[in-house]
């Protein structure tokens, strides 16, 4: 049996209270041992829950203590502390299990004990543990029975006491080296390095035999390896592993070892610590730092390839983030420094996701590194590692100013438009004459053009302030293109054309299309005059922005009778030139007399015009009055006449194809078909609809054309066809009444392919669609079948 005893956790006095916390093993199993001792004896109750598990257990004391008792806690209690009625309890709670036994001998002393059940005492043990109880062996006592009392031999074996793991007395300090212990672990963890070494030295040559020993030298070691002080690490190293070499720190040991010599250049030293780190201890994770510190080497030795493999296999074997963080981090220098901005860039966004404070371990080399991201133009990259410097300094730190300023600039080149502009107005906010607040402005400036959510006069006025303020510049030349735009897409066509001479003088290579928004812009002027009836105004800017128009005035007044419904006009104009000699004028005429008269509703001459148009286009490459054929398609949708519905959609089809145009006709021609039971041509029509909408992404004839193509293929017998096609609803939005409709067509073509189990699940999705519709209801029916 192992008993090794760790550390002595906590001692101290409160009036005549004294409260201690032991840590122990044995067998490998981790218990603690808390001791209450008092100069009068005081009770102490377990509280148990239905399983017979102590829960909780309070002592009482008849009188509260003179100084403040903090909260204390370790791996295996919670004690706290309550006064009521200047009563005094110590309250304990388990996180595994615990045991109360009250100790009423001193063996020490006495010679004779006996099992004893009290209730009060002067010293209380509670044992608290995970599984088995220590040491003890717990058996239930008769109900009936005599306590005999035992009696110790007369010759007594000398009384030695805890021993360490050499098998030397432990002369246990009670409080002053266990105080200083903590104060060292919190100036390390505060990464106060040097107070925290003054005070190892002070507490190991005031207490050379301290428990705590192994600690303050371990402590040491890592101290010295955050000051890089290599030379007295491995010094103080030896020692350890000489000394401790069992100790559960030997893992961090010989990694902060192998580091130390590989940075003073002895790598022969350094492979040997490596090798036993990676051998003796590859499930500890400072074998993992030891992979990290291994690619560090064979990096500074110039084997950078090799140095990956070892970043990555830290990386990827590693379950603490500290050390996926600092991999990362190495891989990404590795990947950028070779050109490979995108795949470092996956691993700094493992690290910002993960643990973004990493970036402050090291200022100096985040920041060179942010500034790398910037300049291969991953913009958000450096934007989000300035964001957490930003997040972790204060104002007056000397780069706030630059990181402010460069993170907003850095966005604004980026998707992140909102976010940059939240950041540049914070630094206009915070540096009002800010040493960067020109950059600052003109990044704030071009975002404006994709600001839009302010009014239309606001924008306006805002494009001229900047094409005032930025004369000749880009930032002004952006902003008479923006606005040139803006006029356009708001219909201000004559606005446009007030100021065409600074859209005109703008580069062509940098905004191709500025010709094309004042042409169309003149277009729009001549169509309002149209609407308007403003013919002269319409040949004033066709002459001045070269719009081809007729030579006659004929031209211009059929388009104003058109534009203005004055069909009769447009009819008796249209008509004077149906006899041109001219035939490309005849065609165009004739194509526009169809139009008035179809505008009109005079159907009957529609069918005649249009056989007269078809006879002059028909051998002719020119494409331009093809549309007759949709004409004559609708004139005979209106007339109620089928079978030349169906010629006409066959041109249709052969000169337009699959277009979004004729999606409504298609609709027609198979609504034809599924009146004539013809499920050829329903199926046929069906799938161009299906065509245009998938081409198209836009579903406007859902879920009507799905339904009946898959009436037509279930008529068919085509199930697997009926199948895909009614599936293809998963995809649409319906309402619950379409989509119970669906459900249960696809539960009963799933029924036909002899799919029964899918079949029941579509079957009950119909009904859980809408439970009320008749669908839900022949859906329930099909399921009891």
């Amino acid at each position: 049996m192992l008993k090794q005893i760790l550390f002595l956790l906590l001692c101290f006095n409160l009036f005549a209270l004294e409260v201690s916390i032991q840590g122990a093993k044995e067998n490998f199993q981790n218990y603690s041992i808390l001791h209450i001792r008092n100069t009068d004896t005081f009770l102490c109750q377990d509280m148990k829950d239905d399983f017979d598990k102590t829960t909780q257990i309070a002592c009482v004391f008849s009188k509260e203590p003179s100084a403040k008792f903090n909260t204390l806690q370790n791996d295996f209690f919670e004690i706290t502390s309550q006064s009521k009625n200047k009563t005094f309890f110590l309250i304990i709670k388990p996180f595994y299990k615990m045991k109360l036994i009250p100790i009423i001998f001193d063996l020490q002393k006495d010679d004779t004990v006996f099992d004893a059940e009290a209730s009060l005492s002067q010293h209380w043990m509670i044992i608290g543990y995970k599984e088995e109880l220590p040491f003890i062996k717990h058996e239930t006592s008769q109900e009936v029975g005599v306590n005999f009392p035992f009696t110790l031999a007369k010759d007594k074996l000398p009384y030695v006491g805890a021993l360490d793991l050499k098998g030397n007395p432990i002369h246990i300090q009670k409080v002053q080296d266990v105080s200083d212990y903590i104060r060292i672990k919190n100036y390390y963890k505060d990464n106060k390095y040097a107070l925290c070494l003054e005070l190892i030295d002070e507490v190991m040559a005031e207490y050379p035999n301290s428990l705590f020993k192994s600690e303050l030298l371990f402590y040491k070691i890592r101290v010295f390896a955050k000051q890089k002080d290599y030379d007295n690490v491995i010094e103080s190293a030896k020692i350890y592993l000489r000394e401790y070499s069992s100790d559960e720190n030997v893992p961090e040991v010989l990694s902060l070892s192998a580091k130390a010599y590989s940075k003073i250049g002895l790598s022969t030293d350094a492979d040997y610590f490596f090798d036993r780190l990676f051998s003796e201890h590859k499930d500890s994770e400072y074998c993992k730092w030891g992979y990290i510190y291994m690619g560090e080497m064979l990096e500074e030795s110039g084997s950078a390839s090799k140095a990956l493999e070892f970043f990555e296999k830290a990386l990827q074997e590693t379950n603490d983030i500290d050390i996926a963080a600092y991999a990362a981090y190495k891989l990404a220098r590795y990947k950028i420094s070779y050109s490979n901005s995108k795949e470092a860039a996956k691993y700094i966004e493992k690290i910002l996701n993960a643990k973004p404070v990493f970036f402050m371990d090291d200022l100096k080399d985040s920041k060179e590194m942010m500034y790398l991201f910037a300049e291969e133009k991953h913009f958000v990259i450096a934007a989000d590692i300035a964001k957490v410097i930003l997040e972790n300094t204060t104002t007056s730190d000397d780069d706030y100013e630059v990181l402010l300023s460069k993170r907003g600039i850095w966005l604004s080149m980026s998707d992140k438009k909102e976010e940059a502009l939240k950041s540049l107005n914070e630094y206009i906010k915070l540096y009002k004459y800010g040493t960067y607040e020109d950059e600052v402005k003109v990044a704030k400036d071009s975002l404006f053009f994709d600001n839009t959510d302010a009014n239309l006069s606001t924008r306006l006025s805002e494009y001229d302030t900047l094409i005032e303020t930025y004369m000749n510049d880009t930032i002004g030349n952006r902003a008479i293109y923006e606005k040139a735009k803006l006029l356009y897409e708001n219909k201000m066509y004559s606005d446009v054309l007030g100021f065409k001479e600074s859209i005109l003088s703008l580069e062509s290579e940098v905004y191709p299309d500025t010709d094309a928004i004042i042409k169309e812009s003149a277009i729009g002027v001549m169509q309002r005059a149209l609407k308007e009836k403003e013919c002269q105004e319409v040949l004033n800017i066709s002459a001045d922005y070269n719009i081809t128009l007729s030579n006659e005035w004929d031209e211009g007044i059929y388009e104003c009778a058109m534009k203005g419904a004055d069909f009769l006009l447009a009819k008796r104009i249209a008509s004077e030139n149906l006899k041109s000699k001219d035939l490309q004028q005849r065609k165009k005429w004739l194509y526009r007399y169809i139009k008035v008269d179809f505008a009109t509703g005079n159907y009957s001459d529609i069918v005649e015009a249009s056989k007269e148009l078809i006879v002059l286009i028909q051998d002719s490459d020119d494409l331009e009055y093809r549309d007759v054929y949709r004409i004559l398609f609708d004139t005979y949708q209106r007339l109620e006449n089928p079978n030349k519905m169906l010629d006409a959609i066959v041109e249709i089809q052969r000169i337009y194809g699959a277009s979004y145009l004729d999606i409504e006709r298609y609709i027609a021609v198979m609504v034809i078909g599924n009146n004539l039971k013809d499920d050829n041509m329903v199926i046929k029509y069906a799938k161009e609809v299906d065509t245009i909408q998938k081409t198209s992404n836009s579903y406007t004839q859902s879920p009507f054309v799905e339904f009946t193509l898959y009436q037509a293929y279930i008529n068919k017998e085509n199930y697997k066809a009926a199948l895909e096609i009614i599936k293809s609803l998963d995809a649409r939005e319906l309402d619950a009444e379409k989509r119970a409709r669906q459900k249960y067509l696809l539960g009963t073509v799933l029924e036909k392919l002899w799919r029964d189990e899918e079949a029941d699940a579509a079957y009950q999705a119909a009904i859980e669609a809408k439970p009320d519709s008749a669908w839900a209801k022949l859906a329930k029916s099909a399921k009891d079948i």
